[in-house]
Formats: C-alpha cells, sequence, structure tokens
C-alpha cells in the first residue's frame, strides 16, 4: 500500500491487523530459537553456541525479540498503546514510523564504514579453502586454552602437528586476533583492524556469521525480519564453527566435522559454501538499507 502521510521516507503503511499479526509471528519465531536456551541458561548450563551468540555480539535475546517494522514502514493504529515502544517512533494521524531523523548524528561515521566494508566483502571473491583452522590456531601451543573447560579432540602435540601440516588462510581479522602467539606468524595473511574492511571476503564463515551484527547494529532502523534472518545464519554459522573446532563438543549435541580428514574437509566445505549462499541475499538487503539510511547525510 502506497503511502499517504506527508514524508517523503515512508514507502509503505502496514494495516492495524496486519503488523500486529507480524509482530505476534516474529516473537514466536525467537520464542522457538531461544526459549529452551534461556531456560537453560537460568540452570547455569553452557551453551557453546548460544553463548557465544548472545555475549560476543551482545544483542539481549529480549532486544532480539522486540518487533520493529524498520524505517520506511508506517503502522495504522487504533491504540497509542499497542505501538512498539521506541524512542525513534514518529506518530501522526492515527500512523506511526521509525522517523530517520532521529538517526544519531554521532553514528554516521560509523554506519558508513560498514557500508563500505559491506560493499567491499560483496564484491570480493570467495573463498573456501581455510576449512574452518581458526579455531585450531586459537589453541595452538597454547599453555592454557582459552575454553579449558571443554576437552579437546587431540592431544595437545598431535594437535599443534596437525596445524603445522595445513595452510592458515584466516581472512577474518575477529577471529585471527584470537590466533595464539604462535599459531599468528603461520597465517598466510596479514590482518590487522585498520585493513579489516580490505580482507573482508564473503565466503567466509565468520563473516557471514557478522551479518547478524551488521543487523543489529541498526536496529530498530533495520526491520527484525532482516535481523532475525541474520540471526539464524549466524546460528547455523556458529554451529558448523564448532563442530569443526578442536573441542570434544557431544555433551552438548554437536557432532565433530574431522576436518583433519579428507572426508571432513570436504564436509566443512559443502557447508561453508552453502552459508556463502544464504548470507548473499542478507548482504544484499544491509546494503540497501544502510545505502537508503545514509543518503540524506
Amino acid at each position: 500500500m502506497q503511502a499517504v502521510i506527508h514524508d517523503i521516507n515512508i514507502e509503505l503503511v502496514l494495516p492495524e491487523e496486519e503488523w500486529r499479526s507480524r509482530q505476534a509471528d516474529h516473537e514466536s519465531k525467537v520464542d522457538n530459537l531461544v526459549g529452551q536456551y534461556l531456560i537453560e541458561r537460568s540452570q547455569h548450563k553452557k551453551n557453546p553456541v548460544m553463548d557465544f551468540l548472545f555475549q560476543y555480539y551482545a544483542f539481549r535475546p529480549s532486544m532480539l525479540k522486540r518487533w520493529s517494522p524498520g524505517f520506511g514502514t508506517a503502522l495504522e493504529f487504533s491504540d497509542v498503546e499497542t505501538l512498539p515502544d521506541f524512542e525513534e517512533l514518529k506518530i501522526s494521524d492515527n500512523k506511526a514510523w521509525i522517523d530517520m531523523d532521529f538517526f544519531p548524528e554521532r553514528r554516521i561515521r560509523s554506519a558508513t564504514w560498514i557500508l563500505e566494508m559491506l560493499k567491499n566483502t560483496q564484491n570480493s571473491r570467495p573463498s573456501f579453502g581455510c576449512f574452518g583452522m581458526h579455531e585450531w590456531a586459537m589453541v595452538y601451543k597454547a599453555e592454557k586454552p582459552r575454553h579449558d573447560q571443554v576437552p579437546l579432540r587431540m592431544e595437545p602435540d598431535e594437535l599443534a602437528e596437525f596445524v603445522e601440516s595445513r595452510p592458515l588462510l584466516c581472512t577474518h581479522f575477529d577471529a585471527f586476533r584470537f590466533f595464539t602467539k604462535p599459531a599468528q606468524p603461520l597465517n598466510r595473511f596479514e590482518l590487522s583492524r585498520d585493513t579489516f574492511s580490505e580482507t573482508e571476503q564473503p565466503g567466509c564463515i565468520h563473516s557471514n556469521m557478522d551479518l547478524y551484527k551488521w543487523a543489529f547494529k541498526l536496529y530498530p532502523w533495520v526491520n527484525s525480519d532482516l535481523i532475525l534472518e541474520a540471526f539464524e545464519l549466524a546460528l547455523e554459522a556458529r554451529t558448523i564453527d564448532m563442530k569443526a573446532s578442536p573441542y570434544d563438543l557431544r555433551d552438548h549435541g554437536l557432532e565433530p566435522i574431522k576436518i583433519e580428514t579428507e572426508e571432513g574437509r570436504k564436509e566443512y566445505k559443502a557447508l561453508q559454501e552453502a552459508i556463502f549462499e544464504k548470507g548473499k541475499p542478507i548482504r544484499d538487503k544491509l546494503i540497501t538499507d544502510y545505502g537508503k539510511l545514509l543518503i540524506k547525510f
């Protein structure tokens, strides 16, 4: 439906019944994804996949559940109390929308950097030859592994020998920075925070996982459907990441992808390629949304 309100940024007006249905559907999907995890977390149970997604990315489950239409969409309403509770909401003539004018100027610089990084990644050639070795490089010759409460699948000497037998081809700085000091010189690429946007490539598991971060960084201006789509991809990617790691996580229901074998590397590569394909439309949508938001600045 075309907007009839006087705001050039509004592209769509949703009747109250429709947006309330979308909101309820979103909340139900999030409950199905994280409800059991939250129960177990309250019981102090560890989850190597979900813990990472909510601690490393620092976007709370309650925020993931909180539905936003994103900018460009207005909501018809009969009772203002039923509207999503956002400070950025503008209300006029029984319609409400996320006002782009409320986007903080202090965030323009970081949003511009994110947009350029996403474009650079989109235009880069995907690479699928790392086989998840970044997790192994994080425990290579470590005096004390970062997650020492979880058993490793190999003895330290055997693990070190395996790492030295394979090329380290990490292109993602935020993974590389957790490499042990002995492992960092073994990586084929020199990575740094300053060159982060130049070395990202769309075949990387972590680059696709990070689409979730770039989505919620734009909350509530980006719609929650896209954030949830990115979260589901991150959930799948992190699961692959942990299965291919040197940790024995079978007690958590994660059967190892044995990248130390030819069969395991083929399995990992196929899964990595599938993540790449799923990430492309999400990255495209984020580029579009960031571009539309920043065009006014």
